[in-house]
């Protein structure tokens, strides 16, 4: 029985000390930039909603895929604040372009909501310095 509890200690301590270890980053140009040409920050908008991203200074490329100054897009919806030294996880709340999509149609409910852009590596972990656009908000119309 103690032997379980050691084992069982020693490897909630290996979890936690892997939780906070820093995955290496890519490096990103200086000057890089992500922003949404649409929809524009304060839009009221009938559903769904169609959201384009813009990218200056650096490519997209598929995730996976190791080509220098590149990444994929990555939309936050209703996030206060991104995690920007691990890879982005994959959820209703963090969406994933991993083939290189730059639009795509979010169906999302009625009432107010934030979005951002997230660029990530080809590991899905953003660059450093992190390729963020400013946080916009919009209101669904239904």
């Amino acid at each position: 029985m103690k032997i379980l509890n050691l084992v069982a200690l020693a490897s909630a301590a290996m979890v936690v000390a892997l939780a906070g270890a820093q995955v290496p980053r890519t490096k990103a140009p200086a000057g890089a930039s992500v922003y949404f040409v649409s929809p524009a920050d304060g839009a009221t908008i009938k559903g769904p909603v169609k959201v384009v991203m813009g990218l200056s200074g650096m490519g997209v490329a598929p995730a996976g895929v190791d080509a220098p100054d590149t990444g994929h897009h990555h939309v936050l919806v209703n996030v206060d604040r991104p995690v920007l030294d691990q890879p982005l996880p994959a959820d209703d709340r963090h969406r994933h372009f991993g083939k290189g999509q730059t639009e795509t149609t979010l169906d999302l409910p009625a009432g107010k909501h934030t979005l951002q852009l997230v660029l990530g590596d080809r590991n899905h972990v953003p660059h450093d310095p992190p390729v963020v656009s400013k946080k916009i908000t919009i209101t669904v119309a239904r």
